[in-house]
């Protein structure tokens, strides 16, 4: 069992490793270390995410750990709004409120007037998908790794409008064939989406690359970059992407129930959201009404005001910290997790890319991930398992079966590392007894 506190107990020695690397983890320091990040300081990030005093986190992936000045955030706000009632705190809280938007653009390099506040990352994409008009013939580009609810919405728009959808075939390296991209433009090609990182693995696709084949062609780019936001530096502008869609409860460490979309300030002129409101548009004269001029046209009136001062906060918390400075330790961490899942008995690290992130999966021999998941949780250490529906197409390709899956994040140490290496040595004994 591995304590919520984060020391392993006495005696268990884990026996699902080779004895070199046994002897490796038992030894304090372990012989492969990180190399500091003079940028964050680990203690004080540590002593501000109250989750870690209640086990070992590795799902950044799924729905981060959030810091206590987020928490401080929402619970603030909502106080607020028991005391004075939700439209007085709104408008006591407009200036804050309004630097959200502020917030979010810095973080990706792009204008205040680009950004609308959403409630996730499908919102957010689907805004930009479903506002953008297709006819019957049209083409979609999209990647084999691409994510489940996307790909949905791909087939219902081929069904509902008579789109096509092509798949760009991957690189022996797993990531998105460039030149294979190119050879499939034709006048046809109206929208190339794809998600850069995906949800079953490591892999990094090839996002500005894509970008400037589409920018070349004058083809729409929406780019998903639910797991990449906050695990790792992002400019709209270096990118070329048209639009982008983010989360705030992954790896920015925000609130469940917040995302934003980015959408050019080029495109804007021209799109008319799917849906829209007396927020997103003024009723100007009984049978007229105009939108408005900047990506809020992509939002509604009603909103959760406590989760987007939340959000904020956790987007200041990462641009504080430095992009550059979480990347290199997230990315360093899941480097010595694969490392360290690599001596494994009986496991396989399924993670493709010729540069891998923070995502880390893999499969071993004779544990069934859900159930073991579970049983992990139990005892203090959270990792995830990833179905092969949520990225079916690289799933089939690649036969994978459920995988493990886990995501260390920068507030995260080698040593929950260990622990969780531990706990599945023990795992792997167990189901061999």
């Amino acid at each position: 069992m591995i304590s919520p506190a984060g020391i392993r107990p006495v005696g268990i020695r884990p026996v699902g490793l080779s004895l070199a690397a046994q002897s490796r983890l038992s030894a304090r320091p372990t012989t492969v270390r990180l190399m500091a990040t003079k940028a964050i300081d680990i203690d004080k990030v540590r002593a501000e995410t109250p989750g870690v005093r209640h086990g070992v986190h590795l799902l950044a992936c799924g729905s981060a750990l959030t810091s206590s000045p987020v928490l401080d955030a929402v619970t603030g706000y909502l106080r607020l709004e028991s005391e004075v009632g939700g439209y007085e705190a709104a408008q006591d809280q407009a200036e804050m409120l309004g630097g959200v938007y502020d917030s979010a653009a810095h973080l990706i390099g792009s204008k205040r007037e680009e950004i609308a506040l959403l409630e996730n990352a499908t919102a957010a994409w689907c805004m930009a998908f479903y506002s953008t008009p297709f006819k019957p013939g049209d083409r979609i580009l999209t990647c084999e790794a691409e994510y489940g609810a996307n790909y949905v919405a791909f087939l219902e728009r081929a069904q509902r409008d008579g789109i096509e959808i092509d798949v760009i075939p991957s690189g022996s390296d797993g990531a998105i064939d460039l030149d294979a991209l190119e050879a499939m433009i034709d006048e046809r090609v109206k929208m190339i989406a794809i998600t850069w990182i995906p949800t079953n693995g490591g892999l990094i696709n090839p996002a500005k690359e894509v970008g400037s084949i589409a920018n070349r062609h004058g083809i729409a780019y929406l780019l998903d970059a639910c797991q990449a936001v906050g695990q790792m530096p992002v400019d709209v502008a270096d990118l070329g992407c048209d639009f982008l869609s983010a989360t705030g409860r992954k790896f920015l460490r925000g609130p469940r129930g917040t995302g934003f979309l980015y959408v050019k300030a080029e495109r804007l002129v021209t799109m008319e959201p799917v849906m829209i409101d007396h927020f997103s548009a003024d009723w100007v004269e009984p049978d007229r009404y105009v939108l408005r001029p900047d990506a809020r046209r992509f939002e509604n009136w009603e909103n959760a005001y406590a989760l987007r001062a939340g959000l904020g906060v956790a987007v200041d918390y990462a641009t504080d910290l430095g992009l550059e400075a979480i990347q290199e330790r997230a990315f360093g961490l899941a480097t010595y997790l694969r490392g360290q899942l690599n001596e494994l008995q009986g496991t396989t690290v399924r993670d493709l890319g010729p540069q891998q992130c923070a995502i880390v999966t893999w499969t071993t021999e004779g544990l069934e991930p859900q159930a073991t998941v579970k049983k992990l949780r139990s005892n203090g250490v959270t990792i995830g398992a990833s179905g092969p529906n949520s990225t079916l197409l690289d799933s089939t390709r690649r036969n994978l079966p459920v995988m493990f899956r886990a995501a260390p994040h920068y507030f995260n140490t080698e040593e929950e590392i260990d622990e969780l290496i531990s706990a599945l040595a023990i795992e792997i004994h167990q189901s061999q007894t």
